[in-house]
């Protein structure tokens, strides 16, 4: 998910070393990616986003501009995508069948969102800080938040029996992404001040409630 980790359970997930169950090549592809990110993130640090060139990222992380574009189709899309959306379907199939959904969802993404604070929060009070002062990479967001709602709709459509495609089940993880979104850019937006996992409960709280004000 573009602003989310893994859960506490995977979060060790964020290191190369720590993926026992994927193959050599498929360590080698995710350290690929994380030098990009890590490289992208240090570059925007020093010079600015508008400023740093895929060129410049793909020197700094030792790769080919090919390469870069072999992983990341666009230069937004090196801020915004993570390893973390299987981890998460994962972890979202391991919720008790009969809990409901709202419920699920709201575990996987505070205890998600609470490991990537305890090992990443400085990537993640840098990505969005770019959601807010970059629009590109706000528009970006809303267009790959789209994979996730397709991968999250297909694991509640299992659990409910329903389709993945059928209207309520899409309305209901529009709105939780929905949720998540804004709370993600108020948080930017406010300076990362305050309790984000807070936020995130107070969201689900709201959708919870029947989106009473």
């Amino acid at each position: 998910m573009t602003t989310m980790a893994a859960t506490s359970r995977t979060s060790s997930a964020t290191s190369v070393e720590a993926q026992p169950r994927l193959g050599l090549r498929e360590r080698k592809k995710l350290k690929t990616r994380v030098a990009i990110r890590r490289a992208t993130y240090r570059l925007i640090a020093e010079q600015g986003y508008d400023a740093t060139t895929v060129e410049q990222i793909a020197e700094a992380a030792e790769v080919s501009p090919s390469t870069v574009f072999r992983y990341f189709a666009a230069k937004e899309d090196i801020v915004l995508t993570d390893e973390y959306d299987l981890l998460m379907e994962a972890e979202l199939r391991n919720r008790p069948a009969d809990e409901p959904p709202l419920e699920s969802l709201r575990f996987v993404v505070t205890e998600a969102l609470t490991a990537f604070l305890a090992t990443e929060e400085e990537e993640l009070c840098q990505r969005t800080r770019l959601m807010v002062e970059v629009p590109a990479i706000r528009a970006r967001m809303s267009e790959t938040m789209s994979d996730t709602a397709k991968v999250l709709a297909q694991v509640l459509a299992d659990r409910s029996g329903r389709g993945a495609a059928d209207l309520e089940v899409r309305v209901f993880i529009a709105a939780v992404l929905g949720a998540l979104r804004e709370v993600t850019l108020y948080w930017g937006e406010h300076d990362q001040k305050g309790d984000l996992i807070a936020m995130i409960n107070r969201a689900m709280d709201t959708l919870e409630g029947g989106l009473t004000l």
